[in-house]
């Protein structure tokens, strides 16, 4: 069955795949008990933390908070200004993908995603039995989200499967901002059809060459808002794998979202505490390690520019990217974006990753990455460009 929560008029849909059905009478006695301060011993605890069993190396007692460690969602409360209640923790944005299309999506319903954009929603969708519908990104001397085109989807007869839109703010290659002109419209229209919005901001600290306005959409209070990010592209390393949810919205929407989060937290269990206890240090280290990843992509992206304005051919240029860490190489549309890069591969032993990955529209890209130290950035560059120059002899 169907359950959601009416807001404005129109249902907030939430998957029928959670139970969420009354507890059992001695459940409900203990959450009573709870409620009222009162503590009770467990005949089954099999908690061995709680017995004096715990190992040296971890001698905390594990307490099981569906939502992480409360000592670490306060710490990263505190460095995001964000109230601690609203933040779950775990080990990535991936698994926050799937943790919200279970939320929101039953087989068979559908979540919205830009195109061009990163595969990795197409994939976990397919993973939960759920299909991906794109919205198109258009380029014109700038990326922007065609807005009414989203419209009229939703007001189509497949609109009435969308459960999510998904925005990454920036987005993945192109690395387009979302303007206040687009949040206002994607705001309202996630608001009057009763769907979710899922905001991708891993990369929202990396400016490169951004127009004004632009601004996180955690907290977002006009709709039901997942906020997602994470030490991954934060501190640079893909290694350290801690990742957060964070939920705002209209209040009756978000009591009801976490009510049902709550129980997927807690079937998939809380994040490690030996991995929760270093998240204070890490959010010590997160500025200093945003500025060191932010003069190096700006750095390059300077040298980038020059390296093409320096080409006597002409034949390569970059579109314009307003953060992140990646840029789209706009090489001739007669050149096969695989034999681009194949050619690459065999010449220069290097390889990349075309447009086509990315689901661009038409021939003629190349995805480039903007982290590597700039004597090795500018190597690659040039084997870019002398190839595609002796591709069109």
């Amino acid at each position: 069955m169907l359950r959601g929560n009416t807001v404005h008029g129109m249902t907030v849909h939430f998957s029928s795949r959670v139970d969420i059905s009354a507890p059992n009478p001695i459940a409900a006695a203990e959450q009573e008990a709870k409620r009222q301060g009162i503590a009770l011993g467990k005949l089954n605890d099999s908690n061995p933390t709680r017995h004096g069993l715990a190992p040296e190396l971890v001698p905390s007692i594990y307490s099981a908070d569906p939502r992480g460690p409360k000592a670490a969602r306060q710490a990263l409360a505190a460095f995001l200004s964000a109230d601690a209640d609203a933040l779950y923790l775990l080990s990535s944005t991936s698994e926050a993908y799937s943790w919200l299309v279970k939320l929101l999506c039953d087989p068979g319903d559908a979540v919205l995603a830009p195109k061009p954009g990163y595969p990795l929603i197409e994939s976990i969708c397919r993973l939960e039995g759920v299909e991906t519908l794109e919205y198109q990104l258009q380029f014109d001397g700038s990326w922007f989200i065609d807005t009414a085109a989203i419209a009229e989807l939703l007001e189509s007869a497949e609109g009435t499967r969308i459960r999510a839109l998904v925005v990454i703010n920036p987005n993945n290659p192109t690395g387009s901002y979302v303007k206040p002109s687009e949040r206002e419209a994607l705001v309202r229209l996630c608001r009057d059809h009763g769907i979710a919005l899922i905001a991708d901001e891993v990369f929202f600290t990396y400016a490169l060459e951004p127009f004004p306005g632009n601004a996180r959409l955690a907290g977002e209070s006009g709709v039901l808002t997942f906020a997602l990010d994470g030490f991954s592209k934060m501190l640079a390393a893909p290694h350290a794998k801690v990742g957060w949810i964070q939920v705002s919205g209209p209040s009756e929407d978000v009591a009801e979202a976490q009510r049902r989060l709550d129980v997927i937290a807690d079937d998939y269990l809380p994040m490690s505490d030996i991995i929760a206890r270093d998240i204070p240090d890490l959010l010590d280290a997160a500025e200093a390690q945003s500025d060191k990843v932010r003069e190096r992509v700006q750095g390059n992206l300077a040298r980038l520019h020059a390296l093409l304005d320096a080409d006597p051919h002409g034949l390569v240029s970059v579109l314009r990217a307003e953060g992140g860490w990646n840029v789209l190489l706009r090489v001739p549309a007669v050149l096969d974006e695989n034999e681009l890069v194949l050619t690459l591969i065999d010449q220069h032993r290097l390889t990349g990753q075309p447009g086509y990955f990315f689901d661009m529209e038409s021939n003629g890209y190349l995805a480039v990455s903007l982290l590597p130290e700039p004597a090795e950035f500018e190597r690659n560059i040039q084997s870019v460009l002398d190839t595609v120059a002796d591709m069109l002899r």
